[in-house]
């Protein structure tokens, strides 16, 4: 069992960084490195197996939106090193993955690149992130099976555990329409490590999880408690305490989930929580 973190971006929010759209919580490496250390730090306390750093949105497309293109490699290294400071005064040491993001909103497949720039940039990504160190990467909030593949091959092609994670709001079909099935079994043969879904509410997991177990491999789940928007700040889908939270996490584990965390709304609460269940406490 793999306990992740929580949320970095609506955290930020939460103790005062704005992360707007489209580089979100990027320039907070910045501004705010100092928070993003305490975000870390807190879900290092909070019992956190693996800590992802703010990379989600380091690849040059995203910051180019704010004058910072050029800046791609620093930034991401930044960002890792943020979560190895954090990790380096636990005990158990949390593995830091690198987080791979889809390049355009992770809410508009009809947005996604051609091939030809989708592997162009993701393999630029993914050399940033292993030159800065991570254990793996979370190929995370993927809503096409097109680029999900793409960015899974580029993590493998550099030897790094690619974790790859699939956004589901209405059953177990992709943002794109695609079935789950068809998206995992393509990364599987891509030669994904894991296959999750993230960024979807509670209610909508149980239609993911024995698609997600069909593929053999190690599979986990990792849900929000609502969307963040630019124009109303974080609207919660489903009001969900931490203890309500963790409890859903029971429910993923019996059903066979491998790694547990929380996206979107989450806090280090409610990562305590999970693992004060997972120690039987």
């Amino acid at each position: 069992m793999l306990l992740l973190d929580g949320a970095t971006g609506t955290e930020l929010e939460r103790r005062g960084v704005r992360t707007p759209l489209p580089a979100w919580s990027a320039p907070a490496l910045l501004e705010h490195p100092d928070v993003i250390l305490a975000v870390h730090s807190d879900y290092v306390r909070a019992g956190a197996e693996a800590l992802t750093a703010n990379t989600f949105r380091t690849q040059r497309r995203a910051l180019a939106a704010v004058g910072v293109a050029d800046r791609a490699a620093e930034l991401t290294a930044r960002a890792v090193e943020l979560a190895r400071r954090a990790a380096a005064v636990a005990d158990t040491r949390p593995f830091v993955l690198g987080s791979s993001s889809p390049l355009e909103d992770c809410y508009r497949p009809d947005q996604v690149p051609e091939d030809a720039a989708l592997a162009r940039e993701h393999e630029e990504h993914t050399r940033h992130l292993a030159e800065a160190g991570v254990d793996g990467v979370l190929v995370e909030t993927m809503n096409t099976r097109r680029e999900a593949e793409i960015a899974t091959r580029a993590v493998v092609a550099r030897s790094l555990p690619a974790l790859v994670s699939f956004v589901c709001w209405d059953g177990a079909q992709l943002l794109s329409g695609e079935p789950l099935r068809d998206a995992a079994a393509g990364v599987r043969e891509a030669g994904a490590s894991a296959v999750l879904v993230n960024c979807l509410p509670p209610s909508n997991v149980g239609a993911c999880l024995a698609i997600l177990a069909e593929t053999g491999l190690p599979f986990g789940v990792y849900a929000n408690l609502g969307e963040p928007n630019d124009d109303t700040g974080f609207t919660r889908s489903e009001g969900c305490g931490s203890a309500d939270f963790a409890a859903h996490a029971a429910g993923w584990i019996r059903a066979g989930a491998h790694i547990v965390g929380g996206c979107c709304g989450t806090t280090p609460e409610h990562v305590r929580a999970i693992h004060r269940l997972l120690r039987g406490a």
